[in-house]
């Protein structure tokens, strides 16, 4: 599948990750949401023998199969993060939830490390998230770059690289 956000100048970029959410207990989750939603549509909807004691009607029944049979799975799938070290800055995007990479320049990171985090602990999970610890993007794993920024604000973004991250900042810095 192309990258719908580009990769931006070749020359220019430092370090480029993509992950994906391919845990296999998230996948064994999301087909078994999947797999009951297409179930009950299949029995309602075509062979015609409502699900329950209290059956949604068909057209419920239809809208809940779109969503967490087809929709649900396919965010999963086509979900990714991708972050990047350019010369001017950190840029990342969290497709399908950006459009475009947001950019971070250097100037707004006051200090950066790799570190080992809880995803669940420090901020509930995986995804676009907010905790106590501040705001992370991550989608796997448990290694990140923690930065804390001019404002105050802590951003972590989870990499399954973080010291050729933390190593790619630095490039990108000395080069500057």
């Amino acid at each position: 599948m192309a990258d719908p956000v580009g990769r931006g100048e070749e020359s220019n970029v430092f370090f480029r990750e993509v992950q994906y959410f391919r845990q296999w207990w998230l996948w064994l989750i999301v087909i078994f949401i999947a797999g009951l939603s297409w179930h009950t549509a299949v029995e309602q909807l075509i062979l015609g023998i409502p699900s329950g004691n209290n059956p949604a009607s068909d057209p419920e029944v239809l809208v809940i199969w779109v969503v967490f049979g087809i929709l649900f799975p396919a965010l999963f799938w086509f979900s990714r993060l991708i972050t990047e070290v350019r010369s001017d800055g950190l840029y990342i995007c969290f497709i399908p939830f950006h459009l475009s990479f947001k950019k971070m320049p250097f100037t707004q990171i006051k200090k950066y490390e790799a570190r080992t985090y809880s995803p669940l602990g420090e901020y509930g999970g995986w995804g676009i998230r907010y905790g106590f610890e501040g705001k992370a993007y991550n989608v796997s794993g448990n290694r990140g770059v923690q930065l804390e920024l001019v404002n105050g604000k802590r951003l972590l973004i989870g990499s399954q690289r973080s010291e050729e991250l933390v190593k790619a900042i630095d490039s990108a810095l000395a080069q500057n």
